[in-house]
């Protein structure tokens, strides 16, 4: 893990290391799938102006690695960019779309139904869509899958998450009904 301060140079070096294995293999579909997860993390990064620019250079660069190979790296592209669309801001500020969100998360898992990512981000955008008991079920999916040995600490990232966000959203399912503020009175 590198430090907050050191992100924005961390990522400029992994993505120049990148770009120069990409000039050897520019049509590589998992390497643009790679350039897009970078510049899309780098966001957080930098300023909101620059910030809009890169996740529509990362959402274009998805659209062009699905276009070269759309099973690359089990269908991260598809990962990426659903979660891209539930997590911007819709238009006129960018292009976040939920009904959009949903297609490419659920392409993802068509393509490979065992992998981590796929089912933590459609579970976390069950979430957002107020869909807790659907989200809990692939939280738990996300769970259940081994670490990839090439991923060990995205993975072990990803599984920290899922756990937590199954504890937070079973306290939600289990509830069932709403909660009343005269509830909080009631003697």
């Amino acid at each position: 893990s590198v430090a907050k301060e050191q992100q924005p140079g961390a990522y400029k070096q992994l993505l120049a290391n990148l770009k120069s294995v990409q000039a050897q293999y520019p049509n590589k579909a998992e390497l643009i799938i790679q350039q897009a997860i970078i510049v899309a993390s780098n966001a957080e990064n930098i300023n909101p102006l620059k910030a809009l620019s890169a996740i529509h250079q990362a959402r274009d660069l998805l659209l062009q690695a699905i276009e070269l190979d759309p099973n690359a790296s089990e269908g991260a592209a598809f990962v990426t960019l659903g979660s891209l669309y539930y997590m911007v801001p819709s238009w006129p500020i960018a292009y976040g779309d939920n009904d959009k969100a949903q297609k490419m998360l659920k392409k993802a898992l068509v393509i490979n139904p065992n992998t981590i990512d796929a089912n933590y981000f459609y579970g976390d955008f069950l979430v957002m869509q107020g869909r807790q008991k659907e989200a809990v079920a692939y939280f738990k999916r996300a769970l259940a899958i081994p670490a990839r040995t090439t991923q060990v600490f995205a993975d072990n990232q990803l599984h920290a998450q899922a756990q937590q966000a199954i504890m937070d959203n079973s306290q939600l399912v289990a509830v069932n009904k709403p909660i009343l503020f005269t509830a909080a009175y009631a003697k």
